[in-house]
């Protein structure tokens, strides 16, 4: 499967039905009047957490999404049905922005979380709504409202709990190879990665998520190389492992340089915790670690970790650190009080809150 992080999509919600003109005329009924019903609600379109995806991949292939309108009015005071809702099925962790790719929708966090998009038009009153004390036979009916339509951005920022940092043939591929069952591309070139890769670490019987992203470069907030795009993947992350490789013949300048690269990007990458570690020290003499270990201390502040994913030296130590970082965070999530969301009424739930707003009062 191939990996899509951002789609482009047009939506469209249903029309609402007509509302009908009809009288009743029966043999032998001395007085029939209006009985013309109205028209039914057009359907919603929503957009749905579900398990399962992690890419966007689905909508290369579907970018239009309608719902239908709602069924007219009929006769016999009989109202129009409410037309089928539309669900954009996204992974967790997506984004919905407006057309100017800025203008923030909602951010779809949790599986199962819902979101409406666009409310389908009112159904239209029918003539039998309009009969009064002195307007016995009302011979009109109102047109059902239009739905919304609008063009919209989809963009996936992966959920894991720490997120692998470095330039490129660091050693992040293989790191997450060897702690995880994920099997990312390994190869001895640059930007061997060329999409994000997850996988799931286990420690002393605790589980957290490793998020794998492409290499950065020096200019990549500037495009050079494939860019910054993809950090977008380690914004949600509780923590950062920088690695360093050993092989790099100034170990603190790539420290740096991929640093300067996260400050440039901002959106408080810069201010996570960050765990630094020289990865493939299996390829230098102990004299040679020791050396660059020190000119890695001086670069990041630190003694960083010593680790090698292929002899598996230092690994235990550098994942056991991870995890004491993202348990701190959670338990400090925890505690603080919750917030009550900021959404428009009705317009966010979970799946098994199945309200779908049929009750809502219609409008000529």
């Amino acid at each position: 499967m191939k990996f899509l992080d951002e789609a482009k999509v047009y939506i469209r919600s249903g029309d609402g039905g007509a509302g009908s003109v009809s009288f009743r005329r029966e043999k032998f009924i001395e007085f029939g009047g209006p009985d013309g019903g109205d028209g039914g609600r057009g359907g919603d379109v929503w957009v749905e957490a579900v398990n399962g995806l992690n890419t966007l991949i689905d909508f290369r292939y579907q970018q239009h999404f309608k719902a239908t309108i709602g069924m007219h009015g009929m006769g016999r005071n009989r109202a129009g049905a409410k037309g089928a809702d539309v669900t954009l099925k996204v992974p967790v962790g997506t984004q919905i922005f407006e057309e100017d790719g800025e203008t923030l929708i909602c951010d779809i966090t949790q599986e199962g979380q819902r979101f409406r998009l666009a409310p389908g038009g009112n159904g239209g009153f029918g003539n039998a709504y309009f009969k009064s004390s002195v307007n016995q036979a009302p011979d009109w009916a109102n047109p059902g409202l239009p739905g919304e339509e609008k063009t919209l951005w989809l963009r996936l920022k992966l959920i894991a709990d720490a997120g692998l940092v470095g330039l490129p043939n660091a050693g992040k591929s293989t790191f997450l190879a060897a702690v995880s069952r994920a099997r990312p591309k390994i190869a001895n070139y640059p930007f061997t990665t060329l999409h994000p890769n997850l996988g799931v670490a286990t420690i002393d019987g605790q589980e957290f998520v490793l998020a794998d992203i492409p290499g950065l470069i020096e200019g990549a907030h500037e495009g050079v190389g494939i860019g910054d795009r993809f950090l977008g993947h380690v914004e949600r992350t509780r923590v950062l492992l920088h690695l360093v490789s050993a092989q790099e013949e100034k170990v603190g300048k790539a420290y740096k340089t991929v640093k300067h690269e996260l400050e440039a990007y901002g959106n408080d990458i810069p201010d996570k915790p960050e765990i630094v570690a020289l990865s493939q020290i299996d390829v230098v003499d102990e004299e040679t670690l020791k050396k660059k270990t020190r000119e890695l201390a001086r670069a990041c502040g630190r003694t960083p970790f010593q680790i090698s994913a292929i002899t598996g030296r230092g690994m235990t130590e550098v994942l056991r650190a991870l995890r004491d970082v993202i348990v701190e965070a959670n338990s400090g999530e925890a505690d603080k009080p919750a917030k009550a969301p900021k959404v428009r009424h009705r317009d966010m739930q979970l799946s098994d809150d199945v309200g779908e707003d049929e009750d809502e009062d219609q409008q000529g």
